[in-house]
């Protein structure tokens, strides 16, 4: 047996048993159809993850009050009983590989937008408090007859769930939604039964966990999402939660699955909710400690536990009964089998960046994953054997290179990867320097243990020529030669104290103790954060009015908090046009003129692709590919799902 033994003990949630402690934790993925229905690629997305070994899955966040409960454009649904043919497809498919399935109901109240999410309709909420993260619109209070008529809906999206097939049914009780929100003396300001004192606000919640009990029996499994702190002022805190815990517990739930903070928690929006690459792995786990200390039925702990060791450590020193995993199974569903055979270095890593899955939907989108390709393209991205093995030559050794040599050698062709650097990774080399970034080396060590385990040839410090090419002859080139920083041709900006954010990054130059930063996006705002954490006085000069405005808008508002933090200047709305002995002449649109004090002048305005070496070899072979930012700039997403992509195809 795998040494993690504590993480794949069975595990019973009431009369239901888990065949390990490894919970899938819900995350809304927009896969299902724009009216909530269940289709094939959403089953597919689910039964990668079965497959891949975890225990419990628990759904996306199913609404049981469309549209005004709606969270996001397109959740599932669980509101009519046409929805329980297609659901019931999907807990057949799940149940395949000996994995329970719970349904998690929910509704939004007030953390919603009225024209986005509620089709134009009237939102609702136990006091009348607008949300400003989703756009501030002032919701209506409920009535008594309003508040009766919701606690139905949630009792028969219970009975709904068990009719489909699910093995349990989760109570969405956290993160500001509308149960919470009547738990929380921070968004339930009435006078009445509902609100006014403690029993008041836990009405609503308990009458809700009663009625599913008594409709779906003794025996069927209760889970309970609940917010254990949510960091704002006047909201709940771990002390109230566990006397929350014990009441929900006496009520007939059967398992808490602990989580933490609210749209309009501090330090950023949602940073609590989807912990970001800066905050610790386990960040969570606390909490649900403390929870355990108060009940005596199952805790869930959360709050990046993708690493299994660290989550084999929360159980083996009795913090929590399960760890739920959430974004690292986006990045890899076979997470949970590879850990119990011991190829932990065959794990693909989560980066944290919350940029493709939670950013996505900040965009009305479903979810992707920058590191994963498969996720949401399962049938569409299965490898498949190549019908004839080919001699394949990639040319560059960063995120698109190294993805395209993985899939290609998977799939059975002879893969050369050439990089003219002595190491891989390309700029994601770079990337994972500061502190706040390192989950990014760790993506680069499984790309390197794949390309070995897979037979890859590699070479590195190759300077490939067309010539080269010609001599070797292979059946397919690859090109991944990525990019360079964009030099931009002004006075000055060949002076001495001009670099890179590369070189400063790679430590092929020194920054000084006062720096100003030309351009203010992701990668000149992530500088600013790293030199200022140095106790170097940072300056961003940037054309737009705003920074970092080519970052998720959930990992943005974390990232302009430090910056505020650390004080970094903004000076925004202001084009560098020369660099002088001591800093930075910027003009802004009105033509006035500032300089910007400076010992060093870093340049982060942009790359340009790397794309000659395509050029010349035009017309030497006819399978030739260009994947990357040599072939189009873009994030680690590009380059990774273009990598494989060309993968596939060839």
């Amino acid at each position: 047996m795998s040494k993690l033994e504590k993480l794949f003990e069975p595990i019973r949630i009431g009369k239901m048993e888990l065949k390990n402690r490894m919970v899938m934790a819900p995350i809304n993925s927009h896969l299902g159809t724009e009216l909530g229905g269940v289709n094939q690629r959403l089953v597919d997305y689910y039964v990668a993850r079965a497959r891949g070994g975890v225990g419990l899955i628990i759904t996306d966040a199913m609404c049981v009050d469309w549209p005004v409960g709606k969270a996001g454009t397109s959740p599932l649904r669980i509101d009519e009983w046409k929805y329980v043919n297609a659901l019931h497809d999907l807990t057949d498919a799940v149940h395949e590989y000996g994995v329970k399935l719970a349904a998690q109901i929910h509704h939004a109240g007030r953390q919603n937008s009225m024209l986005v999410c509620a089709e134009g309709q009237e939102l609702v909420a136990p006091s009348a408090i607008p949300c400003l993260p989703t756009g501030g619109d002032m919701p209506r209070e409920l009535t008594i007859e309003e508040i009766e008529e919701l606690i139905n809906k949630f009792i028969m999206a219970a009975q709904r769930a068990r009719a489909a097939g699910f093995d349990a049914v989760e109570v969405h009780g956290a993160h500001g939604y509308l149960i919470t929100q009547f738990m929380s003396p921070h968004t339930n300001k009435r006078t009445d039964e509902y609100g006014s004192d403690f029993e008041g606000r836990m009405r609503f919640p308990l009458r809700i966990v009663e009625g599913i009990r008594a409709s779906v029996g003794p025996d069927y499994p209760i889970l309970f999402r609940m917010c254990a702190d949510e960091y704002i002022e006047g909201g709940l805190t771990l002390e109230d939660s566990k006397i929350i815990a014990q009441r929900l517990e006496a009520a007939g739930v059967d398992a808490l699955d602990i989580t933490s903070g609210i749209y309009e928690s501090p330090p950023a929006w949602h940073a609590w909710i989807y912990p970001i690459y800066d905050m610790a792995p386990g960040c969570r786990v606390y909490l649900a400690e403390e929870i355990k200390k108060a009940v005596g039925i199952p805790v869930i702990a959360s709050g990046k536990l993708g690493d299994p060791v660290m989550a084999e450590a929360v159980i083996r020193d009795g913090k929590a009964d399960l760890v739920a995993i959430g974004r690292a199974l986006l990045a890899d569903p076979e997470l949970p089998v590879k850990a119990v055979e011991g190829r932990l270095d065959d794990i693909r890593p989560c980066i944290y960046c919350d940029e493709s899955c939670v950013g996505g939907l900040s965009h009305l989108w479903h979810i992707d994953c920058q590191v994963n390709p498969d996720l949401g393209r399962e049938s569409e991205f299965e490898v498949k054997q190549a019908e004839k093995a080919k001699r394949v030559l990639i040319v560059g050794g960063g995120p698109a290179g190294m993805e395209a040599a993985r899939v290609a050698a998977l799939r059975g062709h002879e893969v050369t990867l050439h990089e003219k650097e002595n190491r891989l990774g390309g700029q994601l080399i770079a990337a994972s320097v500061p502190q706040f970034k390192k989950p990014i080396n760790n993506l680069i060590e499984y790309f390197k243990n794949q390309l070995d385990r897979h037979g890859v040839n590699i070479e590195l410090g190759r300077e490939t020529t067309p010539e080269f090419v010609r001599e070797l002859k292979p059946d397919v080139v690859i090109l991944a030669t990525g990019a360079s920083h964009i030099i931009p041709d002004m006075p000055g900006f060949d002076s001495g104290n001009v670099v890179t954010a590369s070189e400063i990054l790679l430590d092929q130059k020194e920054a000084g103790n006062r720096v100003a930063i030309i351009g203010g996006g992701e990668v000149g705002s992530e500088l600013a954060w790293y030199l200022a954490e140095q106790g170097k006085k940072v300056s961003i000069i940037e054309m737009q009015y705003a920074v970092a405005s080519d970052v998720n808008l959930f990992s943005r508002f974390y990232l302009l908090n430090k910056l505020a933090e650390l004080g970094v200047e903004m000076a925004v709305g202001m084009t560098a046009e020369e660099v002088m002995d001591k800093g930075v002449l910027a003009v802004d649109m009105a033509g006035n003129r500032k300089i910007i004090e400076a010992d060093t002048v870093v340049l982060a305005v942009g790359f340009k692709p790397n794309h000659g070496f395509a050029e010349e070899l035009k017309g030497v072979l006819p399978e030739r590919y260009a994947v990357g930012d040599c072939s189009r700039l873009g994030k680690i997403k590009g380059a990774i799902h273009g990598g494989a992509r060309v993968a596939h195809r060839i």
